[in-house]
């Protein structure tokens, strides 16, 4: 069969060189136009989904909070993949879709899937990543005091670094671990509610009416 080939091209060789310079132009034409990526992103549509769980161990963020989400989004249309990460504090998934899907699309599949979560009281609800590539880069910045406390820090990393940062071009996304965060807690003492007469369900609703926004005049 080869030898065949090389025979036929020898008794053409007119049309062979003619078909070998249409291939060579052809191929000069499209390797000008196609796009040049140093580092091409060859990874599938991706949405990460980020929720925040203080005091949990990551034993207890993986089999609490993580694992529902997993569960909640196996099934997915066009999902080929589900993976996380539980840390301190913090739970990561990964929801992969399968290649060409619209990413909007994906994250609008990921919300829906979200409201059938239930996670543990106390747990806020998940939120979505940005939209960036996983060829990004990350920095990890770490504030220390000597004479400053950690509900100061995160406070000053809530409501000024982190504003801050966001209006630099290129920056997705900042995310706050760690830290205390500042909170107004109400002690209830058992016996003043049995000296008072009062409930639980009253003190609650007397809070709730002390935090009230009205319009002035």
């Amino acid at each position: 069969m080869l030898n065949k080939i090389i025979q036929w091209s020898l008794k053409n060789r007119l049309i062979v060189v003619i078909a070998a310079l249409a291939l060579l132009i052809y191929g000069g034409i499209v390797a000008t136009k196609s796009p040049i990526d140093v580092f091409p992103d060859l990874t599938a549509p991706t949405v990460t989904i980020l929720t925040e769980s203080h005091g949990l161990a990551p034993e207890e963020v993986e089999s609490l909070v993580s694992l529902p989400i997993e569960s909640a989004m196996n099934g997915t249309a066009g999902v080929f993949r589900v993976r996380s990460n539980s840390a301190i504090g913090i739970s990561i998934v990964f929801v992969e879709f399968e290649f060409g899907t619209d990413i909007y699309r994906a994250r609008q599949l990921v919300t829906e899937k979200l409201q059938q979560v239930r996670l543990p009281v106390g747990v806020p609800a998940p939120t979505l990543g940005p939209i960036s590539s996983t060829m990004g880069e990350i920095m990890l910045i770490s504030l220390t005091s000597k004479t400053t406390s950690a509900m100061e820090l995160r406070s000053l990393a809530d409501w000024v670094i982190r504003p801050r940062l966001l209006g630099i071009a290129g920056v997705s996304q900042v995310l706050m671990i760690g830290g205390e965060v500042k909170q107004f807690q109400v002690l209830i003492d058992p016996q003043k509610l049995v000296d008072y007469g009062l409930t639980m369900e009253e003190v609650r609703e007397a809070v709730g009416e002390a935090n009230t926004n009205a319009s002035g005049g």
